[in-house]
């Protein structure tokens, strides 16, 4: 064997907290700045394995101090690493060297190949990711500028610290394989309502070469701080590890900082096409996980068409009969529907969940921009459509026009299209109008049953900009009776103000009210009960903050909004100010009342949370300030 040594007097430092080291206790005061000639460590190339010298292994000697080798082809800082080259040719490797007293950068050592050695890159997995010997593979995120995924739910997926390679391992939640310890969890979001994953744009394009040796070349079109990048890759095939040098994989910008090293990446999963690459999100953004980023090839995504689906028909109550029975038949031949003043128009994804979620007037004055106030629900109630059972439909508007016209439905699709005649309702004093699509068409997407009789319907106009979402109407049925806006009732929700969490909690400037997160202090002892949290409509949390002295020169008004994910990180809403209303401008001492509306039914709680953005930092003291929750309302 060719030996690169140094041979050294050996000597004895107190043990560094280092992966791969000694079990010495750890002592974390710095010591002495070793000199490199006092570190010991062999370099060595197996000519037995390889006449060629592809095989070199690198053993650090030296007690109490890690080495890291940095090898062309990958880094590593294991105390034994046995590297293969499959290409000839000299490769540089750089040694730092973590001591009691600080780093202290050795001299590189050269060492030459004079031969390949096709078969240490001469695996299935090494040509899934680069196409082959003398071939390349060029790879995107799986998000593009239009913010289209174009295989997976969206750009990244979430998975515990002991999830990996999904074709192996131990079975878990969420499957037979996939689990190597015992953090395994997954969340695979769609970047669709909630895009807080990742910006919407065109990441750049990364490359996997073979050609002449194993090249990377990544240009982050989305972080210019990292550019264009060249650099090498290795492929543990056996153990499923990716490393790379001199290149960093495509990634966001959102996960950067909580990311400690970017050329160490789990395979979780590769084919022809796609390719999940995970690595290792720190404890102090919002707890360790692993974040596995979701790519597509090249072309792929250039030949990409996307499919002709029709929309889904959401899952209606029809009483048991057709559409036609709904719209006109109990006792009678015909039914007048007249239109909610309490929430006479929303939006909805193609599955009918409610985007906003309005119940009363008073939400949309705290939206502000529906323009619907409480004042003109004694104008909207006007606004009615009756169907008959013979296919005739007449209605009447607000400002009593008359108008009478024919419609058909579709069976299957809950499909209304009008003839002769356009439903046409202005919404009070909103900019809104209650009207039809181009093909004159309503789409039943939403039904509620009241003591067991369907009594409420949004008719959804589908939207034809090329958004996902219908804009629906809400129309109540006549029942003859004298109609007033409803006041719908809650269900509080007990909470222990002894075991309330406030406080500068994440370091980062906001005021959080910590009411339940499985990250922080509340986990062990929550003042409320996760378990209770059940939201149809919205949630209402009604708190006093006083001891509140602003710093000279702050800004004085703070937004407030929530940070919540339900049980098993169903739904996500993070601070996007998109679905908090009510007072969420806190300008010091006072009572506040902060409501989100998920816009869908959600229960239990992972993270629940009121941030006050940068209030914390403006605060002169934090320990005089006291929250106290005086109420909490489900609806």
């Amino acid at each position: 064997m060719k030996n690169i040594k140094n041979l050294l007097v050996s000597f004895f430092v107190f043990g560094v907290a280092f992966l791969m080291t000694s079990c010495e206790p750890e002592n974390h005061a710095l010591g002495k700045t070793l000199d490199k000639s006092d570190i010991k460590y062999s370099i060595e190339q197996d000519f037995t394995v390889d006449p060629g010298g592809n095989t070199v292994i690198m053993t650090n000697e030296t007690k109490g101090v890690t080495l890291t080798w940095d090898y062309e082809t990958g880094r590593s800082n294991k105390a034994t690493e046995v590297v293969k080259y499959a290409f000839k040719g000299d490769y540089t490797i750089k040694i730092t060297a973590v001591t009691p007293g600080g780093l202290v950068e050795l001299d590189p050592v050269t060492i030459t190949v004079t031969d390949d050695n096709l078969s240490y890159v001469d695996d299935p997995l090494w040509n899934l990711l680069s196409g082959g010997v003398g071939e390349s593979k060029t790879w995107v995120l799986d998000l593009d500028a239009n913010g289209v995924s174009k295989y997976f739910n969206g750009p990244m997926y979430f998975y515990g610290v002991d999830n990996a390679w999904l074709e192996s391992g131990g079975p878990w939640d969420g499957g037979d394989t996939g689990c190597y310890g015992d953090d395994c969890w997954n969340w695979s979001p769609d970047w669709i309502g909630n895009e807080w994953i990742a910006a919407q744009g065109d990441y750049g394009t990364m490359t996997f070469s073979l050609d002449g040796g194993p090249f990377l070349t990544t240009d982050h079109l989305m972080i210019p701080s990292y550019g264009q990048e060249s650099g090498t890759y290795f492929l543990d095939a056996d153990a499923k590890i990716l490393t790379t040098s001199g290149a960093t994989i495509l990634h966001t910008n959102e996960n950067d900082a909580c990311v400690d090293n970017w050329y160490t990446m789990k395979i979780f999963s590769i084919t022809e096409n796609t390719l999940q690459l995970g690595v290792l999100r720190k404890d102090s953004c919002d707890g360790a996980a692993t974040l596995v980023f979701n790519y597509i090839t090249k072309e792929y995504s250039d030949n990409w068409v996307p499919e002709d689906l029709p929309d889904p028909t959401p899952d209606i109550d029809l009483d048991g009969g057709t559409v036609d029975d709904l719209l006109t038949t109990t006792t009678t031949t015909s039914k007048t529907w007249y239109m909610s003043p309490d929430s006479p128009f929303d939006w909805t994804d193609l599955d009918g969940n409610l985007l906003n979620g309005w119940q009363t007037s008073a939400d949309y004055e705290a939206a502000g921009w529906p323009g619907y106030t409480s004042a003109d629900e004694a104008t909207v109630i006007n606004n009615k459509i009756t169907f008959s059972n013979d296919g005739t439909i007449s209605t009447i508007d607000s400002n009593g026009v008359q108008s009478d016209g024919t419609y058909v439905t579709e069976s299957g699709t809950n499909i209304i299209t009008f003839s002769n005649i356009t439903p046409t309702f202005p919404i009070g004093s909103s900019w809104a109008t209650a009207t039809t699509t181009s093909l004159n068409q309503w789409k039943i997407v939403k039904t509620a049953k009241t003591a067991g009789v369907v009594t409420d319907i949004w008719f959804g106009k589908r939207d034809e900009t090329g958004k996902n979402e219908y804009m629906v109407f809400h129309f109540v049925l006549d029942t003859g009776g004298a109609v007033t806006p409803s006041q719908p009732t809650g269900t509080e929700l007990t909470f222990d103000n002894s075991k309330f969490v406030y406080g500068d909690l994440e370091g980062n400037g906001n005021l959080r009210l910590e009411f339940f997160n499985e990250f922080g202090t509340t986990f062990s002892d929550p003042p409320l009960n996760p378990n209770d949290v059940a939201i149809t409509d919205r949630i209402e949390i009604t708190f006093t903050l006083s001891g509140i002295n602003l710093a000279s020169g702050a800004v004085g008004n703070y937004t407030a909004d929530y940070q919540y994910a339900s049980a098993g990180w169903a739904f996500g809403y993070w601070g996007e100010g998109t679905k908090n209303s009510g007072d969420t401008n806190i300008t010091g001492d006072g009572t506040y009342t902060v409501i989100l509306t998920p816009g869908q039914d959600v229960s239990g709680a992972v993270v629940f949370v009121i941030d006050i953005f940068g209030l914390g930092a403006d605060i002169t003291d934090l320990t005089a300030v006291t929250a106290t929750v005086d109420k909490i309302e489900m609806f």
